[in-house]
This record gives C-alpha cells, sequence and structure tokens, in this order.
C-alpha cells in the first residue's frame, strides 16, 4: 500500500464505490430472504451462518485479518502505519427481525467492507489500524436482551451469562453458536478499541420528512423492557355471565390502552410498545385465564423512564382489583440514555460538512450496538433515511445514493480519526 496519501488534501476527493456497496446489499439480501423482499435472518440461525461465512470471505479478499471472539462476533482488522494505536473501529450487525429488511444493520458492516475495500484502491494506508465489526444478536428477536455481545464486551454482562441464554425452543446460545460453528477462540472484550462509529438507517421519518441526507446522532434514548402476566379464570364462553368473568384478554386489553396513555402523557418523546401477547390455553369458547406479554417503554430521560414505569405498575395494579386479575409485571432490562462522545460527533459532522450534504443534529430513538459501546470507548453514529421510517419490516427501504452518502461520511470519519495525531 502507498503511504503518502493520508493528508486531508490528497483524500477529500475520495468517495466510495456506490455500486460496489448496492451490488454487496442485495447479494446479502438472498441469506434468509423472503418472498415478500425482506430478510428473516434469525441471530445464530443456518442463515446467519450463511451470511456470516460470506462476510468472511469478502473480508479476506479484501486483505482483512478476521478473528472471531466467545460469543461469535465477528473482526476484520485492516493494519496501519502505527500498529501500536489502538484500532479505530466501525461496524454494525448481520442478524435481522423475523419480517427485517435489507438495510437494518448489515448497511453498517458492509459500508465498513466498502471502505476498506475504497482505502485500498485508492492505496491509502492509515495511521492507526481500522478494525470492522459485525456483532452477535443485535436485534434480541431469538434471545434476550438484545445487542448483548456488544453488552458483554462492554462488561455489562459475562460470557457465561450470555452463553446461558435460551431461545423460546430452549435452544442455548452455546448450543445455536455451536450448531453453525461460529463461536471464536477470542477472549470476549478482549480487543482493545480507540473509537467506534456505526453507520445505520434512522429507522424513523425525521431524517426523510425534513429533506436531510445525513444524521449527526448525539446519543440513544433510554430503554426498558418488561416481561408480564396477567391471570384471571378460564370458564366456559356460553354459561359464564358477563359480570362474573375474570377474563385475562380484557384485563390486558385495559392495560395495552393505558400503556398507550402513558406514553402521550410524555409526548413527544416517549413511546411505548407491548409486542407480545401469548393466550396461554387458547380455546374459541373459553374465557382466557392467563396472558403472556411483553412490554418496551423507551425516552431519552432517565427520570421519564421511571414516571412510566412507576404508571404502568399503578395502571396494572388497579385494572387486576377492579377486574379481579392478578398482574405480574418484571423489568427485565434497563439501557439507560446514552450521550455520544461530543468530538466523534463533531467529526461526523464536520466530514458531513465538507462532502456537502445536508445534515441534522438527532438522538437515535433505537438501541444499537453503539449504545452499549458508548460506556467504554468514545462511540458516535451516522444515520441516513429510510423511506417512511419504516424498519423492522421487509418494506424497509433506502436508496443508493443515501447509503453511498452515508459510507462516505463514514469513509472520512475514520480517516480523520484514524489520521489524527496521537494523544
Amino acid at each position: 500500500m502507498a503511504t503518502d496519501q493520508t493528508s486531508p488534501g490528497k483524500t477529500h476527493n475520495l468517495r466510495i464505490d456506490g455500486s460496489r456497496l448496492w451490488a454487496s446489499l442485495m447479494e446479502t439480501a438472498a441469506f434468509g430472504g423472503t418472498p415478500a423482499g425482506g430478510i428473516n435472518r434469525l441471530t445464530l440461525s443456518p442463515e446467519d451462518g450463511q451470511v456470516r461465512d460470506w462476510f468472511r470471505a469478502a473480508c479476506e479478499a479484501a486483505g482483512l485479518e478476521v478473528g472471531v471472539d466467545a460469543l461469535g462476533t465477528q473482526y476484520a482488522l485492516r493494519r496501519g502505519r502505527d500498529m501500536s494505536r489502538k484500532p479505530i473501529a466501525c461496524g454494525s450487525h448481520l442478524d435481522t427481525q423475523p419480517t427485517g429488511g435489507k438495510f437494518d444493520g448489515i448497511l453498517g458492516v458492509l459500508a465498513g467492507l466498502e471502505v476498506m475495500r475504497s482505502l485500498d484502491d485508492a492505496g491509502i494506508e492509515t495511521e492507526a489500524p481500522l478494525l470492522l465489526v459485525n456483532w452477535t444478536n443485535e436485534e434480541g428477536s431469538r434471545f434476550a436482551p438484545a445487542m448483548m455481545a456488544s453488552a458483554a464486551y462492554a462488561g455489562e454482562f459475562t460470557t457465561e451469562e450470555i452463553l446461558a441464554k435460551r431461545d423460546a425452543a430452549g435452544i442455548s446460545v452455546a448450543e445455536a453458536l455451536d450448531a453453525i460453528g461460529c463461536r471464536g477462540p477470542e477472549p470476549v472484550g478482549g480487543r482493545e478499541i480507540g473509537a467506534f462509529v456505526e453507520l445505520h438507517i434512522e429507522q424513523g421519518p425525521i431524517l426523510e420528512a425534513e429533506g436531510k441526507t445525513i444524521g449527526v446522532v448525539e446519543g440513544g434514548q433510554g430503554i426498558a423492557w418488561f416481561d408480564g402476566t396477567v391471570t384471571g379464570f378460564e370458564s366456559h364462553a356460553g354459561t359464564t355471565p358477563m359480570p362474573r368473568r375474570r377474563d385475562a384478554l380484557l384485563g390486558l386489553a385495559e392495560l395495552a390502552l393505558a400503556v398507550e396513555r402513558i406514553a402521550c402523557a410524555h409526548a413527544p418523546s416517549a413511546v411505548a410498545t407491548m409486542g407480545e401477547a401469548v393466550i396461554g390455553a387458547p380455546s374459541r369458547n373459553v374465557v382466557p385465564g392467563q396472558i403472556r406479554f411483553t412490554l418496551d417503554l423507551r425516552d431519552p430521560r432517565s427520570e421519564t423512564l421511571d414516571a412510566m414505569e412507576t404508571a404502568l405498575q399503578e395502571a396494572a395494579a388497579e385494572i387486576g382489583t377492579r377486574r379481579n386479575l392478578a398482574f405480574q409485571i418484571e423489568r427485565i432490562w434497563r439501557k439507560e440514555p446514552v450521550p455520544f462522545d461530543t468530538k466523534l460527533v463533531a467529526a461526523v459532522d464536520a466530514a458531513a460538512e465538507a462532502l456537502g450534504h445536508s445534515r441534522r443534529r438527532i438522538i437515535s430513538g433505537a438501541g444499537h450496538d453503539a449504545c452499549n459501546l458508548a460506556g467504554r470507548v468514545p462511540t458516535t453514529m451516522i444515520f441516513v433515511p429510510c423511506k417512511d421510517g419504516v424498519s423492522h419490516n421487509e418494506s424497509e427501504s433506502a436508496t443508493p445514493a443515501d447509503c453511498a452518502a452515508g459510507a462516505d461520511v463514514l469513509l472520512h470519519t475514520l480517516l480523520a480519526l484514524a489520521n489524527a495525531p496521537r494523544a
């Protein structure tokens, strides 16, 4: 590789190959592709194994050194002039929701790969090494909690705790890793990272509505997840008078509306979702006696999360007393609001400005691996628009131009960080 092309004057016109990035996005969409044009690639599924194999091969073809840790997270290193410096990292995830799209997560991984390829094409060597990461289980749709591998990297869980987590079928993370041959030898958290930048679709409507190309992400909002059960009494649908029923489903319906009111009371920032509800022994002519459900509460302020949780428990208690039902609601995970590193945020802003892209500061409504890493390393994110703000849906869509713009901002942010004077 050349060693004289890292100055701003030599790189300011550098751009990634947008056509190659788009081709990679479309090629990898075949792994778990659905008839409706989306992707079903649950973490550590055979389809996830296929895209991981593709990613490893593509990285090795680009001359990157690939390693894997004990939770299956993949690391692809591009060497720099000064290997004593901590690598500047980028990346995201390759797993999807059961009805996911072609861009959530994988855009950040493939854009990072495209950055490495474009630097090679231009013969550019950086001072610090660059690192591209595919984090295991960002989505949390098969194993809870979400973003578990990056959380373990940041020290929020031990490797053993994560390996013991089980999916709905009783399969552990350890068993799933071994089934597709993706458990690596590296210790989790053993690789030091100097900074981390994650490119992602916004997953919301703000950038598109305002006609902005780049979201300069200043932080992520807080998230609280709950598992709940409402218990009533199963009885005959034809012989039980309405006033004598202990109908778990009606109680849950009331709670769902209460959750909506709680979120609206903290508008516009708060959101709340009851994403799952399963009747214990469903039958057409039986009054439901027990239902398991989940809740997801989010807001950029810790105090609002606290207030929402208190209001949730109070609403459940009132509904339960009035309807003679028993609610049990347990918080299983909470992620506090995360501010991103101000110097990295400024670096993204400067890169977007230099490239001439319209931009705005923004808070991430979704959780991301970057939010976990911010507790250990300087971190920020770059957003690009997605059509109508739709994500976690097979119709999820982004334009080739916006994907390329985000990758260009990623490229120049990484160059600025990797070539900055040693602190």
